[in-house]
Parts: structure tokens; sequence; C-alpha cells
């Protein structure tokens, strides 16, 4: 293969790994250097959530590529270094060690880091988060001792964390300041549905309360609440969002409104910079805005997409928002986005108790988004179909299981 030109991934995570693929699938014969803040090499991080930490995935199966697939397609890896600074008009990225790597396309797969708590004993041993490889084992390690967890946010990586602590036998806490579990995701109804479950299976939820403060010498021994309460813990895990790494983008003077802006191609305001995954706010035409999205499924859909893009091709990224998660004996799969003027309407179809049905959420009679709960067989692409078709729909015959979904869809 020749050296020239250059291709810079900036990201070493899936997004990163599967656009240097893509770029080799597509015919590309130059140098991909693919950069890494971490040593190990790309991995998909749903697990480190699931079943990675709770015992049921070995760690072989988490990573994108084996091992020998970098080398064999000659792909760079530069593990544990991260990129400090871009110099756009020199085609330049500057690494932690000062080396510098020259690029005729640069692809910026950054990701997100977790939000961190700024409050007193927040820094104290056995306070943890979740984002790498490291910080799964790390709570697979508290977990398997048993104890007392205590969760801090209802959301996705809260609820998962508190079911897999649950399964080691962990007696949990999960406290939020809003009214219901996933309460911005889903809104209360099906937020209700996610806190009967927790419950059911011996989640102690404390919702609509706040954090202040933890307890302990040197490693966390306690929670402290708004309203005096003084919860136990052998371990405390801070769910609380995610924030884009923006500040090599942002630095070198790229477009950042809550992620790195990029349209409906993945590029930048910089015709030979793109951006990719959770870091990127990316324009959807068919939502007519721009959106960021932190999901694996954004990260694995998108990455082709901006290869593609960065060889020259006239490409568009408009897939509709995707999320999954496993909870206990629940399965899950959303699309759609509710967004900003929210749904007028919740629709159920099946059977909610028996955590068996599909929800819809309307606007104006059409649906949003929609998901499914233990229906496999019809998967999602049935309430994709019916988001893209923007037609009117009747909530009644929508709830209707004699209809088929289908059928709304070509309505």
């Amino acid at each position: 293969m020749t050296k020239e030109p250059s291709y810079v991934i900036v990201g070493a995570s899936l997004a990163g790994a599967k656009a240097a693929q893509a770029l080799r699938e597509q015919g590309f014969t130059g140098r991909i250097v693919l950069v890494g803040d971490e040593t190990e090499r790309p991995y998909e991080r749903p697990a480190l959530s699931k079943g990675y930490l709770m015992g049921k995935e070995e760690r072989d199966k988490i990573y994108v590529h084996d091992e020998s697939w970098y080398a064999e397609h000659e792909v760079e890896l530069l593990l544990g270094h991260r990129g400090t600074g871009l110099d756009r008009a020199a085609h330049e990225v500057e690494l932690d060690t000062g080396d510098r790597v020259g690029y005729a396309k640069l692809l910026l797969a950054t990701g997100a880091a977790p939000r961190r708590l700024r409050l007193p004993g927040a820094d104290l041993e056995g306070v943890h988060y979740l984002r790498r490889v490291g910080d799964s084992d790390s709570l697979r390690e508290a977990f398997r001792g048993g104890g007392r967890i205590v969760v801090l946010g209802a959301g996705w990586i809260g609820l998962e964390t508190a079911a897999a602590a649950r399964e080691y036998g962990c007696d949990v806490v999960v406290i939020d300041p809003r009214p219901t579990p996933l309460f911005a995701a889903l809104g209360s109804e099906m937020g209700a549905f996610f806190a009967a479950l927790h419950l059911r299976n011996g989640v102690d939820l404390r919702l609509s309360h706040t954090v202040v403060g933890f307890q302990g010498i040197d490693r966390v021994t306690g929670v402290v609440t708004e309203d005096g309460s003084d919860l136990a813990a052998d371990a405390v895990v801070v769910g609380i969002g995610a924030i884009p790494n923006v500040d090599l983008a942002e630095r070198a003077g790229l477009s950042c409104d809550n992620g790195i802006v990029v349209d409906e191609s993945l590029r930048t305001d910089d015709p030979d910079v793109y951006a990719v995954g959770d870091v990127a706010k990316s324009y959807r035409p068919f939502y007519g805005g721009h959106l960021r999205v932190e999901h694996w499924d954004n990260a694995l859909k998108a990455a082709p997409v901006a290869a593609r893009a960065m060889l020259g091709q006239r490409v568009v990224y408009d897939e509709l928002p995707y999320f999954f998660t496993d909870q206990y004996d629940v399965g899950m799969e959303f699309a759609g986005w509710i967004g900003p003027d929210g749904y007028d309407r919740l629709v159920t179809r099946g059977d909610v108790e028996k955590q068996a049905f599909h929800a819809f959420w309307l606007a104006d009679d059409r649906v949003v988004a929609g998901m499914q709960v233990n229906l496999w067989d019809d998967g999602i692409a049935p309430i994709q179909e019916l988001i893209r078709t923007r037609q009117p729909v009747d909530a009644g015959r929508l709830a209707d299981t004699s209809v088929p979904l289908a059928a709304h869809a070509m309505a």
C-alpha cells in the first residue's frame, strides 16, 4: 500500500475502528493512523454495563477487531496517546508526546466523558463512573463483594448498573431528582414502567431527591441527600450523563455546540475535518436540525458514512436515533426522537403488566418515537417505518394488536 495520502482518526473507539475498516473496504490504499488515549485496542461499550459487567461475556468478546486485524490491514494503532493540538493550516495533529502527525483528511471520534459530581467527598475511593473497560472491571469487583450500592442517576447507565448489582445480590438504592426513572428520555408513563420493574426486583428508589455529599475518610461509606438522609454505601455509581470531548475541536476553532457541529455528511466547517460518534452533533435532514446521539448504534452506522465522505463520495447520514437496554428479564429497543416539543399522547399496544408490549409517542397524531419490550419477532423496523412515514395514525387502531403494525405505515 502507498503511504500517501494519510488519513488520521483521533479516537480509537468503535466509531474510529469502523471508520478505518470502511476506508479499507472502500479501497483506500493510503496511510491510516488511529490514535487512542486508552491502552486497549478499540472495543464496544454496551457490554460494560450489561453482559461484561455481569460476568456473562468474556473480555475478548468486546473488541471491535481481532488484535491481528490492524497489522493485516495496515492500520497504525497509536494507543495510550492523546491528541492535544490541531494545526488546521499545516494539516497536523499534535500528540501528547509532542510528535506531529500529518493528515490529508482527519476524523474526530473523541467520544464523551462521564459528567462528574462536584460535591464534598466526591473524590473518595469507592465512587465510580462507568465509561471504560477498566471502570467496568472495578464495578464488577465491587458488586462481587455484595453489600450496599448507591446509584446516582436513573438514566440508562444508572438503571443497567443497578440491575447488574442486584443480580450479584447487592442491596441497591437509586437516587434521582426527577419523578421517574428515564424521565427525560421516555417521559413519566414509561418511566413508571421502569420504576415498577426495579421495585419488583428489590431496588430502593429514591426519586425526586438530590445528593448533597458523601461520607467517609479515605473510602466512601455513605451518601447524604437533601432531606438529611444518610444512606450507607460500600460503593457508589454515578451515572448523571456525559459531556462530549470537544476540547481538541474547540481549540482548533471548529464550530461546537454540545458536540462538534457537522453537516449531513459528518463534515465540520473545515472541509478536511470530520466528526463521528458520541462527540458529533450532526445535521439530520429528516428532523431538519442537528442531533447528538450517544449510543453504540449511532457510532456503528455513522462511521462508514464518515469514511465514504472523507473519500469524496456524496453521502448523507440520516438514521433515526436508536437505543436498546437489557435489565433483568426485560429487553427493550427504542427508536425516534421526542424532541423539544415533546409529545401529546402515549399509546401502548400489548400487555404492559406481562412486559410484552409496544409503546408509541404521538405528536399531532403522528408517531415520533416508539419502543418494543420483549417482542423480538416484531423488532424495531415497523416502528421506524411508522416514524418515517409521518402519516397520521388512529390511536385506537394502533393499540389494537389484531391490526398489523405494517398496516399503519401504509395508511
